[in-house]
C-alpha cells in the first residue's frame, strides 16, 4: 500500500478570522441568554430550596448549563487568541531581527544596513550635522582562513567585531557587509572631522593585535576607507561606493591606513578595473609575453642564463611594464594562472637554448599559497619538455613568513624534480639563517636596492659583503642584480659575487632579441632561421619595443 504524503494546510487569516467573529458572536449570545434564563432559573431555585416550589424547570436549568459551557468555551477562546497574537508577535519580531541581522557579529547586515542608512543621513542632514560611512577590510583575511580554516576565520571576525564595538560611540550604526567588510555611519558636526579620524586611526590600531585562538597568534591588519554624507542628496549605494574607493586606495599605498574618498580616487579605481579586466582578456589572446635579462659570471664575462620578466604587450598601449599591472593581478587573483602561462611560454623559447644556460623564473607570494603550484609546475615541464636542470625558481624572502610549512612542501617537491632554488631580494625582508637551513636553495640572490648603493654607501656596501661571506659559509653561490657600471662590476668581483645581472651585461630582451645574442655567441641548440614561434598557450616571438 503506498502511503500518501500528508502536506499541512497553510494557515489562512481570513478563515481564522472568521472563526473569530464566530466564537465572538457565540459568547455574546451565551450571555444574553444567561442574562435571561439565568434569573429565572436562579428564583425557581430559591423558592425551590424553601419549599414553596415544585423546583426547576428541565429546559430552563439546561439552558442555564448550556449557557455557562459557552462562556466558558468562549473565554478559553478568547485566552487562546490573545495568547497566539502574543507568539504571533515574538515571531515577527525574531524573523525581523534573522533578517536585518549578521548571525556570526550581531551586526546590522548589508540589506538592513541600506534601508537604515537615508533615515540617519536625512536625520543628520536636518540638524545640518554630517554623516562618516566608515568601510572597513580585514587584510589578508583569505589566507586566515586558507592556512588556519573557516571556524578560525569566524573566531576572528567575532574578536574583530568585539573591538570596533568597544571604540565607535554607543550611537554608531554598525553593520557587516559580508566576508571581512565592516561598516559604521556615524554623525557629527562638521567641524568634528578630526574625532573621525581619531576614530579611524584607533579602528586599524586596534585590529592590528593579533588574534590568539588554539594557542595561535593570528596576525592581521585592516584598511579602511571613509565617504562623507553632507546632505541628503546622496544614496547609501553612492556612499558605500566611495568608501569602497578610498578604502582600495589605501591597500594600494600599503595598507593598514585609512582614508577619505575623494572625487579623483574614482577615477584611479577605473583605471585599475580596465587593467584588471585587460589581463582577463589578453591572457587567452597572448598578449602577456616574456622577456630575458641576462645573467653573467661575473669573474669571467660567460654568459650562464637569463631571468624570464613577464611584459604586456597590448594592442592599444604597446609594451606596459610589470609594475603597472603585476600588483592588480596579485590583488584579482589572477597571478597564478597569468604567471603559469608566461613561464609556459619561456619554456617553450628555452627548449631552444644551449643546456649550459639557465631559465630564472621568479614566483609571486600569491602561487606559493598554492598547495598543487609544485604539481602545475612539474605538468609544465613534461608538457614542454624542458629540462627540469635547465629551471631555477626564485622565491622572495618575504614568502617565507606566509605558510613555512607550505613553502617547504612546494619547494622540496620541486628540488625532487631538479628544479634549482634561489632566495630572491635577500636582505629586504625577514627570513633568518633558520630559514636558509630549514629550505633546500641553492643560491642566494642580493637585492638591487644594496648593490646600487653599495659605492656610496658603506653600510649598503658591509650588507653585501656580509651576504655573500654568509653564502660562502653555507655553500651558497650569490647573484647580485642591479649591476649598472663596470666599476660595480668590479667590486663585486673582488668580494667573490658568483653572477651579477644588471644594465651592465644588458637590460631584459625580446625573445626574437635573445635568440640572436645566443646565435652570435654559438649557444642555440637549432639554428635562429629554422625555429618556429612556440605553438599552444605561448605567445610568438616578438621584438623589443
Amino acid at each position: 500500500m503506498r502511503a500518501e504524503t500528508i502536506v499541512p494546510k497553510e494557515w489562512d487569516r481570513s478563515e481564522g478570522a472568521k472563526r473569530d467573529i464566530v466564537a465572538g458572536g457565540i459568547v455574546i449570545a451565551a450571555i444574553l441568554l444567561f442574562v435571561g434564563t439565568g434569573s429565572n432559573v436562579m428564583q425557581s431555585v430559591v423558592r425551590a430550596l424553601a419549599g414553596a416550589g415544585g423546583g426547576t424547570d428541565r429546559v430552563l436549568a439546561a439552558t442555564l448549563i448550556l449557557n455557562i459551557a459557552l462562556i466558558l468555551f468562549g473565554w478559553r477562546r478568547y485566552d487562546d487568541l490573545n495568547r497566539e497574537i502574543r507568539e504571533r508577535t515574538l515571531a515577527e519580531k525574531r524573523a525581523r531581527f534573522l533578517a536585518d541581522t549578521d548571525p556570526l557579529t550581531g551586526y546590522l547586515n548589508r540589506r538592513a544596513l541600506l534601508a537604515a542608512g537615508p533615515s540617519l543621513v536625512a536625520a543628520a542632514a536636518a540638524e545640518r550635522r554630517h554623516v562618516a560611512l566608515l568601510l572597513l577590510d580585514l587584510d589578508h583575511f583569505k589566507r586566515v582562513n586558507d592556512i588556519h580554516g573557516h571556524v578560525a576565520g569566524d573566531h576572528v571576525l567575532q574578536v574583530a567585531a568585539e573591538r570596533i564595538t568597544a571604540i565607535l560611540p554607543p550611537n554608531a550604526t554598525k553593520a557587516r557587509l559580508g566576508g571581512d567588510e565592516f561598516v559604521a555611519m556615524i554623525a557629527f558636526e562638521p567641524a568634528a572631522r578630526h574625532q573621525i579620524d581619531a576614530l579611524a586611526a584607533a579602528l586599524v590600531a586596534a585590529l592590528e593585535e593579533p588574534v590568539e585562538y588554539e594557542g595561535q597568534r593570528i596576525r592581521i591588519g585592516s584598511s579602511l576607507g571613509i565617504a562623507l554624507a553632507t546632505g541628503q542628496n546622496v544614496t547609501m549605494e553612492m556612499l558605500v561606493r566611495q568608501a569602497d574607493i578610498a578604502m582600495y586606495h589605501g591597500k594600494e599605498k600599503g595598507r593598514h591606513r585609512h582614508i577619505w574618498f575623494e572625487p579623483g580616487m574614482e577615477m584611479a579605481m577605473q583605471a585599475r578595473n580596465q587593467i584588471e579586466t585587460g589581463i582577463r582578456n589578453g591572457m587567452p589572446r597572448g598578449e602577456f609575453v616574456p622577456h630575458f635579462e641576462p645573467q653573467v659570471d661575473i669573474a669571467s664575462g660567460r654568459l650562464v642564463g637569463f631571468e624570464m620578466l613577464m611584459r604586456w604587450d597590448s594592442p592599444e598601449h604597446g609594451m606596459i611594464p610589470p609594475e603597472r599591472f603585476i600588483p592588480i593581478a596579485e590583488e584579482s587573483g589572477l597571478i597564478g594562472e597569468l604567471s603559469l602561462r608566461v613561464i609556459r611560454a619561456a619554456m617553450e623559447i628555452a627548449k631552444g637554448w644551449d643546456p649550459s644556460i639557465v631559465l630564472a623564473v621568479n614566483i609571486s607570494p600569491q602561487q606559493l599559497k598554492d598547495p598543487w603550484f609544485s604539481q602545475k609546475l612539474t605538468k609544465l615541464l613534461a608538457e614542454t619538455g624542458f629540462p627540469a636542470g635547465q629551471l631555477e625558481v626564485e622565491i622572495t624572502e618575504s614568502s617565507l613568513f606566509e605558510n613555512l610549512a607550505l613553502v617547504r612542501s612546494i619547494v622540496t617537491s620541486l628540488k625532487n624534480q631538479g628544479v634549482s632554488l634561489a632566495l630572491d631580494d635577500f636582505g629586504t625582508g625577514y627570513s633568518s639563517l633558520s630559514h636558509l637551513r630549514a629550505l633546500p636553495f641553492d643560491r642566494i640572490k642580493i637585492d638591487k636596492s644594496f648593490v646600487a648603493a653599495m659605492r656610496g654607501s658603506a653600510d649598503a656596501q658591509a650588507i653585501v659583503v656580509a651576504i655573500v661571506r654568509l653564502g660562502e659559509s653555507l655553500g651558497m653561490p650569490i647573484t647580485a642584480e642591479g649591476v649598472e657600471d663596470s666599476a660595480t662590476a668590479t667590486e663585486l668581483t673582488r668580494l667573490g659575487c658568483a653572477k651579477g645581472q644588471g644594465w651592465h651585461y644588458g637590460r631584459a630582451m625580446s625573445a626574437v632579441d635573445t635568440a640572436e645574442m645566443l646565435a652570435e655567441r654559438g649557444l642555440l641548440r637549432t639554428p635562429l632561421k629554422a625555429r618556429n614561434a612556440p605553438d599552444g598557450e605561448s605567445a610568438p616571438l616578438r621584438k623589443s619595443a
